[in-house]
């Protein structure tokens, strides 16, 4: 899976990711940190990519309509750490073998996933 991991998110999370076989490109590699969540979902968009962050402006359906996308994925986890965080992106990537976020918005907590189409 193609894959765009936030300015908000730890690097080694990309490196897991990477290590399971999924493209990753970072905001940071791009050069695009700083810029406006339009921006980056513009270019999560034309690059196919899923989009994964911890910023919950991307969890607003409203605005960010996940059929748009190639996946909009929200991690979130009530005592934040780096470690906890990088547990989701484990996470995430064990639910990347059997379920697919394209045109959907993941929210994903410790032990589960919210969908929404």
């Amino acid at each position: 899976m193609k894959i765009k991991f936030d300015q908000n998110m730890d690097p080694r999370g990309a490196v897991l990711l990477r290590q399971a076989g999924h493209e990753v490109s970072t905001v940071k590699e791009q050069n695009l940190a700083g810029a406006e969540d339009a921006v980056i979902a513009e270019v999560c968009k034309k690059e196919l990519r899923c989009l994964v962050t911890l910023d919950l402006d991307f969890a607003n359906a409203v605005v960010y309509q996940p059929q748009e996308y190639f996946g909009l994925v929200v991690l979130r986890h009530p005592k934040p750490t780096a470690g906890r965080l990088l547990d989701l992106v484990r996470q995430l990537n064990t639910a990347l073998l059997t379920m697919n976020p394209i045109h959907k918005l993941w929210i994903v907590e410790p032990g589960r996933i919210r969908v929404r189409e």
